[in-house]
């Protein structure tokens, strides 16, 4: 919302609800980045689940680290936002075999919970 609204050139201090600014900038009905970066997401997911075993991207996205992570907060794994992004769509982790079904059940807008 930071974007559309500094393209309104809208202040937060102007308390100018989120709908309003949506309204300004004539993107209300279109879907939201987040509902386009997780279909985006979740595609490629499909197509890296889909390549043979001894293919680059598959074996990347399958390697686990062998030494320790530094101290502090552990960073946001790719998958874990995978995994966020199937349960917000109620996908099961084995439907990407077929990708006709895969490409139709992963552009489903995401369930508020």
């Amino acid at each position: 919302m930071d974007v559309l609204r500094r393209s309104a050139r809208k202040s937060r201090m102007e308390r100018i609800k989120n709908e309003h600014i949506k309204e300004i900038m004539e993107v209300k009905g279109k879907p939201e980045i987040i509902d386009v970066i997780e279909k985006k997401i979740l595609k490629y997911y499909g197509h890296v689940k889909r390549i043979p075993e001894e293919r680059i991207p598959k074996l990347i996205m399958d390697w686990v680290p062998l030494e320790r992570r530094k101290r502090r907060r552990p960073r946001k794994k790719w998958i874990e936002g995978v995994q966020a992004a199937t349960t917000t769509r109620n996908l099961e982790p084995d439907q990407w075999g077929n990708r006709e079904e895969w490409r139709l059940i992963s552009g489903r807008r995401r369930q508020l919970l």
